[in-house]
């Protein structure tokens, strides 16, 4: 299990590297840094991408129960949600929700997120092949929940919006899409 979960992460770092290299980083990196917002952010899909990817990873044992751990993983991702209200910046009262939410840029941000979490859906794919997981169908959400986390995270350092709502909205449906696609395409090797 520590082997692939180093895959994982070595994963999600080359890609966060290549990223950064692209120079695809937000520009106010430096001033954003120590805010309670972005901190809030990184740190919520930091804690949240670990405790997915290590659910997704033992779903896979032929005697592992994943339904508590996506069930933990999915309670924790509503507790990251709740501290969002506690680190909205200044300024933000005096938009309507539409502009709060920016569909154009979100859907951008969404899309991304999914781009980014499909060569760890591969690598979670392939790990869950060599495997002889019991509830296929779990362990594909799982997988999905840990890729889409780790995508979110690797554009977290990207993404110039600072809006908690935004976040919450744009990189919940990025998240939802990778889960369902995984969900879709990873157990078709484990249908009798």
């Amino acid at each position: 299990m520590l082997r692939e979960a180093g895959l994982v992460a070595a994963l999600g770092v080359v890609e966060l590297a290549l990223i950064l290299g692209l120079g695809a980083m937000r520009r106010d990196m430096g001033d954003m840094g120590h805010s309670p917002y972005l901190m809030w952010r990184v740190g919520s899909l930091a804690v949240l991408a670990g405790i997915a990817c290590t659910v997704a990873i033992r779903s896979f044992a032929p005697t592992a129960r994943p339904r508590r751990g996506v069930l933990f993983a999915c309670a924790l991702a509503v507790v990251a949600i709740v501290g969002g209200m506690f680190v909205a910046p200044v300024g933000l009262s005096g938009q309507t929700l539409l502009q709060r939410l920016d569909p154009v840029h979100g859907i951008i941000c969404a899309g991304s997120i999914f781009v980014l979490s499909l060569p760890v859906v591969a690598m979670l794919g392939m790990l869950m092949r060599r495997a002889a997981p019991t509830q296929p169908k779990l362990s594909a959400i799982a997988s999905g929940i840990a890729a889409g986390t780790v995508g979110a995270l690797v554009f977290a350092f990207c993404c110039p919006f600072n809006d908690p709502l935004y976040v919450v909205v744009w990189y919940s449906i990025g998240c939802a899409a990778v889960a369902g696609a995984a969900r879709w395409r990873l157990p078709r090797r484990f249908r009798l």
